[in-house]
């Protein structure tokens, strides 16, 4: 993985824990019944399972343009000794 590519992911996951303790603080001091804060639980579940999923997407498709490129660019660097040689 570059450097870049490490950076990024560790500003996902500090954003990610971030976030999950937010949540916690915020059930600690949340004012509800079980039930309401259940079924908080269950829609900010859903919602990261969204989140996540759309990251993932996000991800996949930077990943597949980065090899593209770099495919590109290993193919240029091997026709050219053969460009050279003509």
């Amino acid at each position: 993985m570059s450097e870049q590519g490490k950076q990024v992911a560790k500003v996902a996951a500090m954003i990610a824990g971030g976030a999950v303790i937010g949540a916690g603080i915020g059930l600690l001091f949340a004012p509800q019944t079980g039930s309401e804060t259940r079924r908080d639980i269950s829609r900010y579940a859903r919602k990261a399972q969204v989140q996540a999923t759309r990251w993932s997407r996000s991800v996949q498709s930077g990943v597949k343009e980065v090899m593209d490129r770099s495919r590109g660019l290993v193919q240029r660097r091997d026709a050219k000794p053969m460009i050279e040689a003509a």
